[in-house]
């Protein structure tokens, strides 16, 4: 029995995308956060502003300091819930000589279907499986 299969065409990296809410939730965090800074250091310069001051400073602080952990939260969030679109592949096999060609998946393609002669021995190949590629993950190894 022998076996032949085309290659495989590269399938695109799925698209990663912050949700443009998210994204403005943060881009106005940071934006107030760099207002505050700034309103803090010019009341920084007025002795009777002081306390004024150091509050904003804080509130400025705290705001950069936010967004900047909500943007990389939500970046390993999108990273971590994309997934990969799987290769669907096709199984072509002469039931007389027991020849079998795996190929990428076509529109059309269905279980009995007839896919052309045979190479070897001139009887009709017909289509005997459709399935989803699934790549194997390493397994972790435990101490």
């Amino acid at each position: 029995m022998s076996e032949s299969s085309e290659t495989t065409k590269e399938t695109s990296a799925p698209v990663r995308r912050i949700s443009s809410y998210i994204f403005a939730v943060i881009l106005i965090t940071l934006i107030l956060s760099l207002v505050a800074l700034y309103f803090a250091i010019d009341a920084w310069n007025k002795p009777e502003q002081q306390a004024n001051a150091t509050l904003l400073l804080v509130i400025g602080f705290i705001g950069l300091g936010l967004s900047t952990y909500m943007l990389f939260q939500t970046r390993r969030r999108v990273m971590r819930l994309s997934f990969e679109i799987l290769p669907v592949m096709t199984t072509i096999t002469c039931q007389k000589c027991g020849f079998k060609n795996v190929r990428e998946f076509e529109r059309g393609d269905y279980i009995f279907k007839e896919a052309g002669p045979c190479p070897k021995c001139d009887e009709k190949l017909l289509v005997s499986a459709i399935y989803r590629e699934v790549p194997e993950k390493p397994k972790k190894e435990m101490f």
